[in-house]
């Protein structure tokens, strides 16, 4: 039976890996999309997804995909669409099964080569971030299109009849 936990801890150390080394998860964490407790959903995203794993025999890579893509969306309010998330659920497929044919060694180099790869943080940073606002007021300005001063607005349409083809009278406001 421990041997059995053991590995059960395995597998969830592989969803782990996968899922904290993904750079939507980590952005969505970082920036705070989770809110303030951004941190704790992440490793909550973790037991949820190892435990699909267990309650779901046969899963396909498109459910897979679904089930992150609701998560992401639900807790992170984030709409994955960067192409990762095939790759992510077809790692997690890959570890899981690993984990049910019991290639526990394969599985734990899967892991620590994922995870030896989390040194490399994915970083959002604004494009012109050292440029300050005045530069960029003043850039506006200059872009924007010059307008002629001088010549007057255009005169305003003359006036309807007063009594239109049809019988009615227009009835204006003096001014």
């Amino acid at each position: 039976m421990a041997a059995a936990a053991a590995s059960r801890e395995l597998f969830a150390e592989g969803v782990r890996a996968v899922l904290h080394s993904w750079p939507v998860l980590q952005i969505a964490v970082d920036n705070g999309f989770g809110g303030v407790f951004g941190p704790q959903k992440a490793d909550w995203m973790v037991g949820v997804v190892q435990q699909y794993f267990h309650d779901n025999a046969d899963l396909q890579q498109c459910e897979v995909e679904d089930f992150i893509g609701q998560l992401m969306d639900q807790e992170f309010d984030t709409v994955v669409d960067d192409g990762s998330l095939p790759q992510v659920s077809l790692s997690l497929l890959q570890m899981f099964a690993q984990w049910q044919q019991g290639a526990l060694q394969q599985l734990k180099q899967t892991i620590n080569k994922l995870t030896s790869n989390k040194s490399q943080r994915a970083k959002v940073t604004a494009p012109d971030e050292e440029r300050d606002d005045e530069t960029q007021v003043m850039e506006c300005e200059a872009a924007s299109p010059s307008v002629s001063r001088t010549q007057p607005p255009p005169p305003p349409p003359p006036p309807p009849s007063q009594d239109e083809e049809d019988g009615w009278t227009v009835v204006r406001k003096k001014k």
